[in-house]
């Protein structure tokens, strides 16, 4: 079959899936729908066509590679517009104090709830609580090195997911953006730490999706 034939099939596969869809997965979902074997290296470049079409100013969605697959997103432009039709459910709710936790996890992880607190020079026990109930982050393991072996936390794929990205590495670097100093009441000057606090958030306390 001809790429021109095969694309639709992606482009559609793509468009029906609620979730990133993995290359892995097209090739087999073609290949099945087909009744033939579809080679992986085709169905990347249909996978390339697609993004190439939407890249155009008309369409007011691209294609993107997250979460180790491919899914629409609507353009940065229109993040506003869209999100008053969908809310903002997840992160919209969460308290000042839940938003630096998450800044801190997503720019120190793995990281355990003790130096969390340690940066807020508060208690972080209910904002990881809150943060774990709407799986924005979550329990990679202990640090067998530390008293007590304690959890170690960071972001989950539904939080990279919902930023566009496919890792933390993708977050803007810290010495590209401007942050708060945030000392804690137990550190002295020599220890201070940085915060994002500006990054992930915006003046209302919401995420700066569009932004990232």
């Amino acid at each position: 079959m001809e790429l021109e034939q095969l694309i639709p099939h992606v482009e559609a596969l793509i468009f029906a899936s609620e979730r990133p869809i993995t290359p892995a997965e097209l090739t087999e979902y073609v290949s099945q729908s087909l009744e033939e074997a579809v080679e992986a290296v085709r169905i990347e470049a249909c996978v390339e066509a697609v993004r190439e079409k939407y890249e155009s100013e008309f369409y007011p969605f691209q294609l993107k590679e997250i979460g180790g697959g491919y899914q629409f997103l609507t353009k940065k432009e229109y993040h506003k517009t869209v999100l008053q039709l969908n809310g903002d459910k997840h992160i919209k709710k969460l308290s000042a104090s839940a938003m630096e936790t998450l800044a801190i996890i997503a720019y120190k992880q793995p990281i355990a709830k003790s130096d969390i607190e340690f940066i807020r020079g508060v208690s972080a026990d209910y904002s990881i609580q809150k943060l774990l109930e709407k799986e924005l982050i979550v329990i990679v393991g202990r640090n067998e090195d530390a008293v007590g072996k304690p959890l170690l936390y960071s972001v989950s794929r539904h939080f990279m997911d919902y930023l566009g990205i496919n890792s933390p590495a993708q977050l803007p670097q810290l010495k590209d953006i401007n942050i708060d100093f945030v000392l804690p009441s137990n550190a002295s000057e020599a220890q201070v730490e940085t915060v994002p606090s500006e990054v992930l958030v915006d003046e209302d306390g919401n995420l700066k999706t569009g932004e990232l």
